[in-house]
């Protein structure tokens, strides 16, 4: 019951703001982060009393579907990630928004997208994991098509066709799961294989990699990703880093892992192929983000080759791999919010929106580019900031597999690792060292400074220290993630 109202209490919250429609602005930020706050109350309630405890069954529709909820390990990986990083974003949230508009509609589509991923991650089955799948579609959509103008409505509607060819994808792989014994996660798999059926069940789970993977941005279903660059920074922030693509991720773990289960997978083609598409996709996302000079858009990319970062290890099919994909999922999480932040923040203030309008910025928003120096110099893996420890698990993890798309896997994360410097370095220092206009290097009054509110600070603040802990506590987090992994 505990899970339940975590689903539904920011569900609900959303509905009541709806309804109650404030119109002074203290009155709705006190509403939405109370919510906020109350929700991820719950969840990490709910994960530290019933980790691995038993299956609830909210509906019974038959012998082989259910719409059940329990926590295991990986739902507590997921939830707590989601239950941290949500409050942080609403706070962000609170004052970018108060320039956009429409904001008792933006934070009830934003309080129950919420509850939504929450659904996802404490999912017992396939069936109930797919049915907050979708419904994280609709209640991100009028989030991404906020602004209603032509480019938003345009990205909607290439966001929502993207959402349901994977999603038709994804009913495929589920059907056969359910059919063949998956009626609950289990790690290491609960399909139950007939003889002679191995290729077909393999064909449905390469169907649904890149069905649920279309969330997770991996080639070729990555350009709904670009096109949600549109919608308000709090929104792609969230799609970029925690929500719709993390859920994604996870969707992905739990069908290789928990249903039809590595042993079915491993030395097959099927393995060889998504393993590939995450190769790909890894330098592809790193090669356009050195191109891009829109911002958003670089670290738009950025996250669709990260993104790959974890399938590659989940897909190495080794407990060594899913560890490691995970630790970098938490990673480029906290990450990545905090880099999409610190754009939103340039944007808000200055109004700029492409590389080379940074220029020496990094004096007029010294907290705003500090933080994204210390993010962008963790996300490129230096040690001993969080971001290394994870490529470097990826690395090893596929190297110990000994056959060649192993070795081809650790050549692409290096060449990632170099133009992710590049990508990123370039902005940091653009905005420290100006080619032009010399004298902005100089000590700037602090009346003359452009860094946002304390509500927009304070969560990058929290971010970027936090970012650094993680990196030098990270043995303790591996150990953490292998323990509930039971790696």
């Amino acid at each position: 019951m505990l899970m339940l109202c975590a689903i539904l209490f920011p569900i609900l919250a959303g509905m009541g703001l709806a309804a109650w429609r404030p119109q002074g602005r203290i009155a709705r930020q006190n509403y939405v982060l109370a919510s906020a706050c109350t929700t991820s109350a719950l969840a990490l309630w709910a994960v530290f009393t019933l980790r691995d405890g038993p299956l609830f069954t909210l509906l019974t529709m038959g012998d082989h579907l259910s719409i059940a909820f329990r926590v295991d390990g990986l739902s507590c990986l997921f939830a707590s990630l989601v239950a941290v990083l949500w409050p942080l974003a609403c706070l962000y949230a609170v004052e970018y928004m108060s320039r956009e508009g429409h904001e008792n509609r933006f934070f009830t589509f934003y309080l129950a997208s919420f509850g939504v991923t929450l659904g996802i991650a404490f999912s017992a089955n396939a069936l109930t994991m797919y049915l907050f799948y979708e419904l994280l579609t609709l209640a991100t959509l009028p989030l991404v098509m906020h602004a209603m103008d032509s480019k938003a409505r345009y990205a909607g509607r290439v966001y929502l066709t993207y959402s349901m060819c994977g999603a038709a994808l994804g009913f495929l792989a589920m059907v056969m799961l359910l059919e063949h014994g998956g009626t609950v996660f289990l790690l290491g798999g609960s399909l139950v294989c007939p003889a002679g059926k191995e290729d077909t069940l393999r064909l449905a789970y390469v169907l649904g990699f890149f069905g649920f993977g279309v969330k997770a941005a991996v080639f070729p279903g990555h350009k709904w990703l670009l096109r949600a660059s549109v919608a308000p920074t709090p929104v792609t922030a969230l799609l970029h880093a925690v929500a719709v693509v993390k859920a994604g991720v996870f969707a992905v773990t739990r069908l290789t892992w928990y249903g039809y289960g590595p042993d079915l997978l491993r030395g097959s083609w099927a393995q060889y192929l998504v393993m590939g598409a995450a190769i790909f996709t890894i330098v592809y996302g790193s090669s356009k983000a050195l191109r891009t000079k829109h911002l958003k858009r670089r670290l738009a990319w950025s996250t669709i080759s990260n993104l790959s970062y974890v399938l590659l290890g989940v897909t190495t099919l080794t407990t060594a791999g899913l560890a490691a994909g995970m630790v970098h999922m938490i990673f480029h999480a906290v990450l990545k919010i905090t880099l999409f932040f610190c754009v939103g923040a340039v944007h808000y203030k200055l109004h700029r929106d492409f590389v080379p309008d940074v220029e020496g910025c990094g004096v007029l928003m010294p907290v705003v580019f500090g933080t994204f120096a210390t993010a962008a110099l963790g996300l490129m893996g230096v040690p001993p900031l969080a971001g290394f420890t994870s490529k470097w698990m990826l690395a090893t993890s596929a190297v110990g597999m000994g056959e060649w798309i192993g070795y081809l896997a650790a050549a692409a994360l290096i060449l990632s690792a170099l133009l992710t410097a590049l990508y990123l370095m370039q902005i940091v220092l653009l905005a420290f060292f100006p080619r032009q206009n010399r004298q902005l290097t100089v000590r700037v009054p602090r009346q003359a400074r452009r860094d946002p509110g304390i509500r927009m600070t304070l969560p990058l603040t929290v971010l970027a220290v936090g970012s650094v802990a993680l990196g030098l506590c990270a043995n303790m987090l591996v150990g953490t993630v292998q323990t509930l992994l039971g790696a």
